[in-house]
């Protein structure tokens, strides 16, 4: 190509296409090699103080002696410094004590975020709001009791409340008439609630009690919601015919709570009631 060369002496590379179209071997311009030959002492001087290059399976440790791992625990060391205060004073106190600290409240309920979700939101979501079988805990409509010693005796123990199935008690008619009852937010009206012995277990008002974790059954909240094609008086009905953890009967409803108490530490426990409290329906 050089032989051939239209322009000798333009400091061209030879390539030549569209007869005129050539590649020049000018230098890159000043400014581009300083900032390359910067970029390349910034590097050298990169690795020699910090690490970088790989030795083995270890990088060479720089002779500034930082590494990520020192970084990380230093922050730690930090966190843990501030919570320590908090957690000191958490140690000796109750929940319901918490409660009554704002500044202790505050940071209580930040750091059981964590908790809850690990722990409780896979069945009543994250914010309490329940799921498909699983209680709401962001009202204040509560089984056991919603103050905080409620709940964290709750969350220590677990629940397992149960009502017996019904089915070989009352008639498909007395079941019948008693969802309809129940439905309507008025339980007494139907002869069969104080007869059959509803009374026993949600009271003579048929309001519930907390020391069985009976169901409200005036108030229109539903532990148990319609399945998919099921209305809310065919679930009301199967509550009353199947009932809920009674051994006897196969088909009954299946609610359990497990117990956290040989899980989670004692303050552990306590920071989570405070924080389902703050759910927005302690009592």
């Amino acid at each position: 190509m050089a032989e051939n060369n239209p322009f000798p002496g333009e400091n061209n590379t030879g390539h030549i296409w569209d007869d005129n179209l050539r590649e020049l071997s000018n230098p890159p311009p000043r400014w581009w090699m300083i900032a390359f030959w910067a970029s390349v002492i910034w590097w050298i001087a990169y690795g020699v103080l910090y690490p970088m290059w790989p030795v083995g399976q270890e990088p060479t440790q720089g002779i500034m002696g930082w590494s990520q791992m020192d970084e990380y625990k230093k922050g730690v060391d930090e966190v843990e410094a501030v919570r320590a205060e908090f957690e000191t004073q958490i140690k000796g106190m109750s929940a319901k004590e918490i409660l009554a600290t704002p500044a202790l409240t505050q940071y209580t309920i930040a750091s059981a975020k964590v908790l809850f979700g690990d722990n409780c939101a896979a069945c009543h979501g994250g914010g309490g709001q329940g799921g498909p079988g699983y209680p709401v805990l962001a009202d204040d409509d509560w089984l056991y009791g919603g103050s905080v010693d409620n709940i964290s005796q709750t969350i220590t123990m677990g629940r397992k409340g149960i009502m017996t199935a019904h089915g070989k008690i009352l008639s498909d008619a007395e079941i019948d008439s008693l969802s309809e009852a129940i439905m309507a937010g008025n339980p007494t009206s139907d002869p069969n609630f104080t007869q059959k012995g509803c009374i026993a277990c949600h009271g003579m008002d048929g309001k519930g009690m907390a020391v069985l974790g009976s169901a409200n059954l005036t108030d229109g909240i539903y532990r148990f919601m319609p399945a998919e094609g099921e209305t809310l008086l065919d679930s009301i009905k199967y509550s009353i015919k199947y009932g809920v953890n009674d051994a006897t009967e196969p088909k009954t409803r299946d609610a359990v709570m497990p117990a956290f108490g040989g899980r989670l530490s004692e303050d552990d426990i306590k920071k989570l009631a405070v924080y389902v409290h703050r759910f927005g329906g302690g009592q």
